[in-house]
């Protein structure tokens, strides 16, 4: 009988979103996950799983949304506690708890990033359509492209070459390499003309995003079809008119 924890992931199954962020730690360490909402509703999947664990009175950690993470008992939400909680079991967190701790930082950096390109296509609110804040949402493009999104990615490539130019934290792979992966990634679908023009600030965030990809599980992962393509109902949108 195995003794090796049992992880079951919870996010919405037609969107990469963040908890694609969860997903890459584990491709990336090979280890066996269950995307629970991806299951089939008769085998106890499906979005309606994500709306149970969120209901379920029974839980003193109740989570407010996906993506959540259950192991066993344990149930955790929002992406930088999870993957400070996965990075040590996964070998994708340094050992020293300063280390540790800075890595924790970064991700918390990278989920403010996030948040801000979703307010993109959102600056109203979420519970709108996007057609129902155009005018807005350009506004806000235009300030993220122009001032906030180069502010970011020149801190993250500033944090690379402080650290030796090739990891973000310690001398090997971390989760915090991962997610620096798919913000690149994102980006460059949602923002692409913003993001060639920055490119040659960011060689080391580049070098990174390829080194990545040729990871032997991130790259099977990308090559199949657990790997769902962007599309404009995600985290990461492209509007051409946003990408100004």
């Amino acid at each position: 009988m195995s003794d090796a924890p049992h992880y079951e992931l919870f996010y919405w199954p037609t969107i990469q979103g963040r908890g694609e962020f969860i997903r890459l730690a584990f491709e990336a360490a090979g280890v066996d996950y269950v995307d629970v909402a991806r299951k089939p509703a008769s085998e106890g999947g499906g979005p309606g799983a994500i709306m149970a664990l969120i209901g379920d009175a029974t839980l003193k950690t109740p989570p407010l949304a996906p993506p959540i993470l259950r192991v066993g008992s344990l149930v955790l939400a929002q992406v930088a506690s999870i993957l400070q909680y996965l990075g040590p079991r996964l070998a994708l967190a340094p050992e020293d708890e300063a280390a540790r701790v800075w890595a924790n930082q970064l991700q918390l950096t990278i989920a403010d990033l996030v948040a801000e390109a979703h307010d993109t296509h959102h600056p109203i609110s979420g519970a709108l359509y996007y057609e129902d804040q155009k005018p807005e949402a350009r506004r806000r493009a235009e300030q993220f492209v122009t001032a906030r999104m180069p502010k970011f990615l020149g801190y993250f490539e500033r944090a690379l070459v402080r650290n030796g130019g090739t990891y973000a934290v310690g001398d090997r792979t971390s989760y915090v390499d991962l997610s620096l992966f798919q913000v690149m990634t994102g980006l460059g679908y949602a923002f692409p003309s913003a993001s060639e023009r920055l490119a040659p600030t960011l060689p080391h965030l580049h070098a990174l995003r390829e080194r990545v990809a040729s990871i032997p599980g991130v790259a099977a992962y990308l090559a199949s079809d657990r790997r769902l393509a962007p599309s404009e109902k995600d985290v990461f949108r492209r509007y051409p008119e946003l990408d100004v």
